[in-house]
């Protein structure tokens, strides 16, 4: 089972322009959406914000799960749930495993629009390259041009997802594929471009209003790289160790290495005992010296985490804690900024 931790307090960095996202639409002064609503349903607040920051007050955003005590992994959905995403227009889920929930939900809802954002991953497999490093200078704008395309992705997608669940894998987890990709700038920058596209065709009266929304949330994904790219010009190559895979894609993005042990990043997430000896290979990995910061989940933890964090402190190796989910009251990317602060000041 997986043992959730109290979140440590960080401070965050506000971003205008964008809005903390609850239960409802991005814009609390707005007037209250009538009963023929476009409605978004997401899996979590992470989303949720993101997608609201795009649409605004063109259509009702919820989120599933809005509040940062609860563990989209071992969330177990309510009728009230069901409920919520059958009456949607849209649902947008992580995939990939993270929220099976919605998984579950959608086997009965019978929503005809469906977006799993692990699709815009270059990370998930299956990818063909089209969201490749390549097309960052968005070479890439006549890439959704087929209609066609996004159906072909999402059976892909399902495809993937329906193979791993007959063979057993828990909670339709992918091997070896990393489902946290809220945290990689580029997957959302490519998640942004075809929400667009999507809602240009189901809302067109909102064009103009989505477009703006797009153009600030890439605006922001721009900034975000930006402050990557400088702490990756200063520690390009050095070594992070994690605890378990979330915020992986982040520090990738901060040109640093991955050198956690083989085997314990899983053992953690999913719940299970980490082997003595791949522990012991992981203390001595941290108190070699070739590792320069360690990441923790701070919402989920163990004696195995405990323990290594413990080595890591005691080898002045420096400890941040990075979430699965929003902080209650705050923005995606105030929360994304403040992981930077983070990983800065760790680093330098």
């Amino acid at each position: 089972m997986r043992l959730r931790r109290i979140i440590l307090p960080f401070t965050v960095i506000a971003i205008g322009g964008l809005v903390a996202t609850g239960c409802s639409s991005a814009d609390a002064e707005a007037e209250p959406a009538s009963d023929s609503s476009f409605r978004i349903v997401t899996s979590t607040s992470v989303y949720a914000d993101i997608v609201s920051a795009i649409v605004g007050d063109g259509a009702e955003v919820e989120a599933v799960i809005d509040s940062a005590a609860v563990d989209p992994h071992d969330y177990e959905a309510t009728a009230r749930d069901g409920l919520t995403v059958k009456d949607a227009d849209l649902v947008i889920m992580n995939g990939g495993g993270y929220d099976q929930f919605m998984t579950d939900l959608l086997e009965t809802a019978g929503v005809e629009h469906v977006m799993s954002v692990v699709e815009f991953s270059h990370a998930y497999p299956g990818d063909d390259g089209e969201h490749d490093e390549d097309d960052h200078e968005h070479a890439d704008e006549s890439e959704h041009a087929d209609e066609g395309e996004h159906a072909d992705e999402d059976e892909h997608a399902h495809e993937h997802e329906e193979e791993h669940a007959e063979a057993g894998d828990d909670h339709d987890h992918v091997h070896g594929f990393n489902e946290h990709v809220w945290y990689d700038p580029h997957t959302i920058e490519h998640f942004a471009e075809a929400l667009q596209e999507e809602l240009d065709e189901l809302i067109p009266e909102a064009a103009d209003q989505v477009a703006a929304g797009t153009q600030g949330v890439l605006d922001e994904i721009a900034a975000l790289e930006g402050r990557l790219d400088v702490i990756a010009s200063d520690h390009e190559g050095e070594a992070a160790f994690f605890t378990e895979p979330v915020g992986g894609y982040f520090a990738e993005a901060a040109g640093l290495e991955d050198a956690t042990t083989d085997g314990f990043a899983e053992a953690v997430e999913h719940g299970e005992d980490v082997a003595p000896a791949v522990l012991n290979k992981a203390i001595k990995s941290i108190e070699s010296g070739e590792v320069s910061v360690l990441v923790a989940n701070a919402q989920t933890g163990g004696a195995e985490t405990s323990r290594v964090i413990e080595v890591a402190e005691s080898n002045d190796v420096p400890v941040i804690e990075f979430t699965e989910t929003i902080p209650d009251g705050e923005s995606y990317f105030g929360w994304m900024n403040a992981n930077a602060d983070a990983l800065e000041g760790a680093l330098g």
